[in-house]
């Protein structure tokens, strides 16, 4: 039976067997004697994205009274969720996130805690996810940028829309209506500054079936 350590573009954690490109954490929420996770979603306001494959370390998941580790799609789902790069095992990446998210939101030499301290206000409404207001039409949103639509997460990317599943995307032609954003908008600024999330290959043109 797969473990409940699965993480949608809402933040959600559900059980399935896919787990994708990533893996991070919101500090320990799990029982470590039956692998179950406890009530709460997030220990600590850092909720970070890391690599699958760190220096040859294995980790038994969810074994240890350690960090819950949690599994994402891809670069864009985690962000979508309200995680950012790990300084640890991503320094290179999440340097580059700070410096975009820095331009992005006008402000200098900010601390990883404050980018959390922001991302924590943009991601949770209570105990459920924080949808926001489009700023402008979908076409004008960067790749990486996820939305929901009709209880649904999509990306944009490569000027398309993609619905998001577990197992990868799937373009849709027709439009969608009553978007809100799920990316947190500081992430999303980032974003417009020239950070580029790693995407599922699936979101790739080079996928779609030909006509």
């Amino acid at each position: 039976m797969p473990l409940q350590n699965r993480v949608t573009p809402f933040g959600d954690i559900v059980a399935t067997p896919e787990r994708g490109l990533f893996t991070g954490n919101r500090g320990i929420i799990h029982d470590p004697g039956t692998k179950t996770l406890l009530n709460r979603r997030w220990s600590n306001p850092a909720w970070i994205t890391c690599v699958c494959d760190f220096r040859g370390r294995r980790r038994n998941v969810m074994a240890t009274r350690s960090w819950t580790e949690l599994f994402f799609l891809d670069e864009a789902t985690s962000f979508a969720a309200g995680h950012r790069p790990c300084f640890y095992c991503r320094r290179d990446d999440a340097n580059r996130f700070r410096a975009a998210w820095e331009e992005g939101n006008e402000v200098n030499g900010v601390k990883a805690t404050e980018i959390d301290r922001v991302l924590h206000a943009e991601r949770l409404d209570g105990r459920v996810k924080r949808l926001h207001a489009l700023d402008g039409p979908l076409d004008s949103l960067p790749d990486g940028a996820m939305v929901e639509a009709g209880g649904e997460s999509y990306l944009i990317a490569q000027g398309r829309v993609w619905r998001w599943s577990f197992a990868g995307y799937t373009a849709i032609d027709d439009a969608i209506r009553d978007a809100q954003l799920l990316t947190p908008p500081s992430t999303l600024r980032a974003f417009r500054a020239g950070y580029r999330p790693v995407l599922h290959p699936t979101s790739s043109p080079h996928t779609l079936p030909s006509s």
